[in-house]
């Protein structure tokens, strides 16, 4: 992460940064698998003696004050580092959508722990990025994926969130399917049953171990003339979230059942309402967009390999 200015030494008054859409949990990975996907919000952000201006684009409506989750996770960051706060100088060009299970939220706080961190000379690294960005989230499923790229698995060492990178299959071709409506995370996880019956813990963590192994582009032990795809609708097989919450969400559970039918896998993107579909090749990614899903925007994807990016800018800009 480059935290110098464009005249070099010090660093910079202003950031401009690159944030990957997310889509977590891949079907079982529930809380703890990421994969950062070609959709970005840009984010610039400009230290001022004082006050706060918000210059916001993008179809979402925005808080244009203190409320916005860009400005509140950049003033946390600045009460981690014990700074004085500054006023600041913002411009949003939002593209990945708000509460569609995207990642938006994970988006804006990464934007804005990165930006201190670069304008303060890096002094959170890697680790106090991921843990003050989940802090404000909540969880790390997004955030890491978010921060690193690629396909991440994350967790927690008793209250310390920790991630690790995983470089994907270079044949996955994600396609995701937006619809118009919105669901808040909140709202999704309401739906969540405090417990869940054993074997199906069971089945989920079989299915989790699976998905991280046939996503890196791990060959099965036995029946190495598997089809991937084939071996990816297993690993997507999901019983601890989506079977609670995809009954509140009537249109999204068709399609990801219609998907499943086709023999291409798919599942919520995080806790929905969108549904993502990993394709394999080309020739699956295009079957995954042939099928009718009214209501939805389709939008293939590629894989994000970097995560965030951060460069320093002129401040005057």
């Amino acid at each position: 992460m480059s935290t110098t200015g464009p005249g070099g030494g010090r660093p910079p008054g202003a950031v401009r940064l690159r944030v990957p859409a997310t889509s977590a949990n891949l079907g079982p990975g529930f809380d703890a698998l990421g994969l950062a996907l070609g959709l970005y919000d840009e984010v610039s952000v400009r230290l001022t003696p004082s006050g706060l201006s918000i210059d916001a684009v993008g179809p979402d409506a925005v808080p244009a004050d203190e409320a916005h989750l860009v400005v509140r996770a950049i003033r946390a960051t600045f009460d981690e580092l014990e700074w004085a706060q500054p006023g600041l100088a913002l411009r949003c060009v939002n593209r990945i959508p708000h509460g569609r299970g995207l990642g938006s939220s994970a988006a804006a706080i990464v934007a804005g722990v990165t930006a201190v961190d670069a304008l303060a000379g890096g002094p959170l690294g890697a680790a106090g990025r991921l843990r003050v960005a989940s802090a404000i989230e909540g969880h790390p499923d997004n955030v890491a994926a978010a921060l690193l790229g690629g396909l991440t698995v994350a967790w927690y060492e008793g209250d310390v969130p920790r991630s690790l990178r995983v470089a994907p299959l270079g044949e996955l071709r994600p396609v995701v399917f937006v619809p118009s409506r919105r669901q808040s995370t909140e709202q999704a996880r309401g739906a969540l049953p405090k417990q869940v019956p054993h074997a199906d813990a069971a089945v989920n963590i079989g299915r989790a171990a699976l998905l991280a192994l046939a996503l890196s582009g791990a060959e099965p032990a036995a029946g190495a003339g598997e089809e991937r795809s084939r071996l990816l609708l297993t690993a997507t097989e999901d019983r601890m979230h989506q079977p609670y919450r995809l009954p509140t969400m009537p249109a999204s559970a068709d399609l990801v059942g219609r998907l499943r039918a086709a023999g291409i896998p798919a599942a919520l993107s995080g806790s929905g309402p969108s549904v993502v579909a990993l394709g394999v090749g080309g020739g699956q990614a295009a079957a995954a967009i042939g099928v009718a899903a009214p209501g939805f925007s389709v939008v293939p994807l590629a894989v994000d390999t970097e995560g965030v990016r951060v460069e320093a800018v002129d401040s005057s800009e």
